[in-house]
């Protein structure tokens, strides 16, 4: 049965509040998307919902995300699509080749996971679990698996649908393009769930879609439901398990685009019902892409990463007690760090870049613009430097990925860029992604409506493959977008300044790049594209002002970059660069007059800013705990909410101090203004 548009799409809403003042969009195509001014469910209660294809995905793909909410005290739900069976040979290595069990092997993988979970929670990796049967929606039933530690908690569910059908074909992938499909449930070996079922395409998005009504998270980790192109080789991609012509397996795209229909069915029978939209904030994690990148994760962090997969992993002399296996056997001890693919060495998100889009509003009350609930929202600060915000307000456009791009015209009004899923469905439906534009009309004023501004594929195969917008504001006011398309190259549109129309989408060449660029203007006002590279930075620029951005040669001579690098003009009209190179933690820098890069450990993307008194860098700590560096010193964040991926950085208007904006677990802003920072890094609230 194929899903109407109406259902997988949110549903029109009434008219805009006078608060938000978006009418609805007016336009062809796609079906409209719904008004805003909707009701946003608060809550302060957070809680991690990971919607997964296989047992391991979490460990390989998640962490250190999964690690930090654990720590912080968030409780966590773990939803396992798959059996994880495979071909049921639980592989010993230096040992005969076992005869194949199913049963026994979705079992072990089980225990392996009870195992690595009970040490993220600080215990015992054998501390029995409180084991139950579950009834979802539609009498559907689930081995559910609880432990709990003090205030802790973690629920491992298993749906357990088989990985492969009696006719030799993919379980996952089948049911969701395949209409005639009933695909069945593994019963894994001591498990209280005593008799197998089967399930639907239609069935399976209403059970996930049961299990976010109940559990309501706030924050969702999913895996790539639009992975890259790979035209690797065939023996490559069979020993990698890669599906043809793609950078994933196939059974985690097909997870992440079950999750995904799911949380748009989720917001739309909410609003259907006339209930607020539920607030939460989603993050997609890359899959085996791992392998084809510069891996990201310097020693520190990596180390501890991988020893969550050693109790996955086991060993079958360990006294579990579980008669079927002790952990997915081929896993265990050195073998995640010691695998060619090096899926472990990396943490990727499919859709980089700051969760907040923050500026200085009216009297000098910071505004923040993200997406919640798959939908653009504003934030307002209570008071000038208070870090207390009020409700968000809606600005509909959903279903929105959970970046948004963000520039201001030389007017002063906001543009905010999102990237749409314009249609979601399985069996042969639409399956479309589109840029979209929300535009002020007049400086901190009113929104004019949602519009689109397409897609640089030709096709929606390709079109699905497209990154995140970023937009950046030239001296002449030109507005200039920029994306990463499905050829992993960068593509462009320009805004007049004077008509404010859009110039066609054009192809800027260059080689292979990354998602996450960083646009910047230097002194002399040209515009500058960066984005991180298979060796080196890929650089974009303009000969002069007001003419095209284009590639030029990659900036060679450097490390490789494990990141997009942070970007600052310097005074005599170039850029200096910040970022981490592949696996190691200390900054470099690649500045004109040579000078050292200052000392700024830890992982993941540095984000500048330039101050009167000097460079401001932005990141994390090898912990993960956010930490800004100024000419002052380097002060790191202790407290208040653990910080999810992509914390923006913003210049106080009033004092140029900086301030950091950020989400948390319980998906709702906060900002960070640290006192004078001290000569070394230590600990600030």
């Amino acid at each position: 049965m194929r899903i109407p548009r109406r259902t997988l799409l949110l549903a029109a809403g009434a008219a805009a509040t006078a608060g938000c003042a978006v009418p609805a969009p007016r336009r062809r195509g796609p079906e409209a998307d719904p008004a805003p001014g909707l009701a946003i469910a608060s809550t302060r209660r957070a809680l991690v919902l990971q919607l997964l294809a296989h047992p391991d995905d979490d460990l390989y793909f998640m962490n250190p995300d999964t690690r930090e909410a654990l720590d912080a005290g968030t409780p966590l739900v773990c939803v396992y699509l798959t059996a994880g069976e495979a071909d049921g040979v639980n592989k010993i290595p230096g040992a005969p080749r076992p005869a194949p069990d199913r049963a026994a092997y979705s079992s072990s993988r089980h225990q392996g996971l009870r195992q690595a979970y009970a040490e993220l929670l600080g215990l015992d990796r054998f501390t029995p679990w409180q084991k139950s049967v579950a009834t979802l929606h539609g009498g559907h039933r689930a081995e559910v698996d609880v432990l709990t530690d003090g205030v802790r908690r973690v629920e491992l569910v298993f749906l357990n649908t088989a990985m492969h059908t009696g006719r030799g074909r993919p379980g996952l992938p089948s049911l969701w393009r395949d209409r005639r499909l009933v695909l069945r449930t593994v019963v894994a070996d001591n498990s209280p769930l005593e008799r197998a079922g089967s399930y639907t395409y239609e069935s399976l998005i209403d059970v996930l879609t049961g299990l976010l009504e109940q559990y309501r998270p706030t924050v969702v980790h999913t895996l790539d439901p639009d992975p890259d192109l790979q035209f690797s080789s065939e023996y490559e991609r069979r020993r990698d398990s890669e599906q043809r012509g793609y950078s994933d397996h196939a059974d985690h795209t097909a997870a992440g685009g079950f999750a995904w229909a799911a949380l748009i069915r989720w917001v739309a029978r909410a609003t259907g019902r006339g209930e607020p939209v539920p607030g939460f904030v989603v993050a997609a994690f890359r899959g085996y892409y791992n392998r084809h990148w510069p891996k990201n994760l310097p020693p520190a962090v990596l180390e501890r990463k991988a020893a969550h997969l050693v109790p996955y992993g086991g060993a079958p002399d360990w006294e579990c007690g579980n008669p079927s296996g002790c952990g997915d056997y081929n896993v265990g001890g050195d073998r995640p760090l010691t695998n060619r693919k090096g899926w472990v060495r990396s943490t990727h998100h499919r859709y980089p870049g700051p969760r907040a889009q923050v500026a200085t509003g009216a009297a000098g009350r910071l505004t923040a613009y993200g997406v919640l609930g798959l939908r653009a929202v504003r934030w307002r600060e209570g008071a000038p430097g208070s870090g207390v915000w009020d409700a968000p307000d809606d600005l509909g456009g959903g279903p929105l990925a959970p970046v948004l791009g963000a520039a201001t015209t030389a007017d002063g009004r906001q543009l905010l860029f999102g990237l749409r899923f314009a249609a979601l469905g399985g069996h042969g439906a639409d399956n479309e992604r589109e840029i979209v534009l929300l535009e002020q009309r007049s400086p901190d004023g009113p929104f004019l409506a949602w519009r689109g501004l397409g897609n640089p594929a030709t096709g929606p195969d390709h079109g699905r493959r497209i990154g995140t917008p970023v937009a950046v504001t030239a001296p002449d006011g030109r507005v200039h977008l920029f994306v990463r398309n499905a050829e992993k190259g960068l593509s462009t549109r320009v805004r007049d300044a004077v008509t404010g129309r859009w110039s066609g989408w054009r192809d800027m060449g260059g080689g292979e790049i990354q998602d996450g660029l960083t646009a910047v203007v230097d002194t002399a006002g040209r515009v500058h594209v960066y984005a991180a590279g298979h060796h080196a930075v890929h650089h974009w620029t303009q000969d002069a002002p007001g003419t095209d951005v284009t590639a030029r040669t990659q900036l060679t001579g450097s490390p490789v970059p494990a990141h997009a690098p942070g970007a600052l003009p310097a005074p005599d009209g170039s850029v200096d660069l910040y970022y981490r190179p592949a696996a190691r933690e200390q900054l470099v820098a690649v500045r004109a007059d040579a000078a050292p890069a200052p000392r700024f450990g830890g992982y993941g993307p540095v984000t500048t800013a330039a101050s009167a008194a000097g460079p401001v860098l932005l990141g994390r700590t090898a912990e993960g705990r956010i930490q800004l560096r100024t000419a002052e010193g380097a002060v790191v964040r202790s407290r208040g909410p653990v910080a999810l991926d992509g914390a923006a950085l913003h210049l106080d208007a009033a004092d140029g101090r900086p301030v950091v904006v950020g989400l948390g677990p319980d998906a709702a802003p906060w900002a960070w203004r640290p006192r004078k920072s001290p000569a070394s890094p230590t600990p600030a609230p």
